[in-house]
């Protein structure tokens, strides 16, 4: 797990050390610098493990595109101020990269390039020094996943990916595996009993046993039943390359209803699906980024959605989410007053411009949420629109 990251000279980001926890929510109004923040992780990811042995920054590839160098340099940094990243894992090993601005690039070049090493005294007393591996960090393995604001559209045909759904537990950037993962693992369980729905249904077995479905297709329908009450996702395999996606609705005295195509529902249930299946999906040691969850969800829909969240992060998991959702941030809140265990694992930071005669950059607060779920503190325009648009009708 990240435990820290240091970053200097990244587009608005002038300077800011991020203390991160399980649960990392990044607010702001648009244009403020939260994105700068998930581009900096997904840099580092698409640049590889070389990067810590001296390899390059590099800006456009199958995580970002940023462009060059000129895009990604802080606007008003001196010419001798250095774009810097510095890493701080669980483990206590930590990655110190600095880069040197090259005009017209599209990678950042480290100036400075430190060997990783740990030293430690081996079991007969002496002093040793090896190189440190990352390979076990998320951020650089196959534990990580990353949804983009701009998911698919809702479609009744999807592809499907052998190496992303298999290998990787990846249903891609855009949620375009989702389906496929669905229909491959939908019968796996999911590996965390506390996000389990209290709506789950449990019999007995002929010893007496409790049987509980966690199946992740099972849970998956139970959670979208908070967005779209009594739905089942419904997948049929096409082809070797293509798998079908179907919306069915639980009638009271009649059954389900006629399947639906996704085109004929609306874009809030596949929008949410790709959301629900990241977070039940997810297992110990995963990175999770996800950008706007709350994307064409009814506000109830995403208050529930934020309890997902914070339960998930109540596990061995980290997760970094964009929001501009009051109702996700307050289903987060009252999941941390219901399990206060919750408070210590969860931060947002609140993003907004600073401008001065000279610069302007991104001003980063650290709020925390206590066990009753109130904020430490709360900057201008945060979390209060509601109440702005109803003073004015009064």
């Amino acid at each position: 797990m990240i435990n820290k990251i240091d970053i200097y000279n990244f587009k608005s980001i002038k300077g800011k050390s991020f203390k991160l926890r399980n649960l990392n929510v990044l607010l702001g109004l648009n244009g403020q610098g939260k994105s700068s923040f998930i581009q900096t992780l997904l840099m580092l990811r698409q640049s590889g493990g070389s990067i810590i042995n001296g390899g390059d920054l590099v800006l456009n590839g199958n995580q970002i595109h940023i462009g060059t160098s000129k895009d990604a340099i802080y606007q008003f940094a001196g010419k001798n101020e250095n774009l810097s990243i510095n890493l701080a894992f669980s483990s206590d090993d930590e990655i110190k990269l600095i880069f040197d601005y090259m005009p017209g690039s599209d990678v950042f070049t480290q100036s400075i390039i430190n060997a990783i090493l740990r030293t430690y005294i081996d079991a007969d007393g002496s002093i040793k020094t090896d190189s440190i591996s990352f390979r076990n960090e998320s951020i650089f393995n196959k534990k990580f996943q990353y949804l983009n604001a701009n998911r698919v559209n809702p479609e009744s045909i999807h592809r499907k990916n052998y190496t992303s759904v298999i290998s990787d537990s990846n249903i891609g950037s855009t949620g375009e595996y989702t389906v496929d993962y669905i229909d491959t693992k939908g019968d796996e369980e999911i590996h965390f009993d506390n996000c389990i729905h209290p709506k789950t249904i449990t019999s007995t077995n002929k010893e007496g046993g409790k049987i509980i479905d966690k199946r992740l297709k099972n849970q998956v329908n139970l959670w979208m039943g908070e967005i779209s009450p009594s739905i089942n996702i419904r997948t049929t395999n096409v082809s070797s390359d293509l798998v079908k996606l179907e919306f069915e609705f639980e009638q009271p005295t009649y059954g389900k209803t006629m399947p639906f195509k996704p085109e004929n529902v609306g874009f809030g249930i596949s929008y949410a699906l790709h959301v629900v299946v990241a977070l039940l999906k997810a297992k110990k040691d995963d990175l999770i980024i996800i950008e706007n969850p709350e994307s064409h969800i009814h506000p109830r829909g995403q208050a529930e959605l934020g309890k997902l969240i914070a339960l998930v992060a109540q596990n061995q998991v980290q997760i970094i989410i964009e929001t501009h959702s009051d109702h996700l941030v307050n289903g987060i809140r009252v999941a941390v007053k219901e399990q206060s265990v919750l408070s210590d694992r969860i931060v947002l930071f609140y993003f907004e411009k600073k401008i001065t005669v000279s610069e302007q950059y991104s001003e980063i607060t650290d709020i925390f949420i206590d066990k009753n779920g109130e904020l430490s503190n709360y900057p201008d325009n945060l979390l209060d629109e509601w109440s702005n648009q109803l003073l004015k009708l009064l």
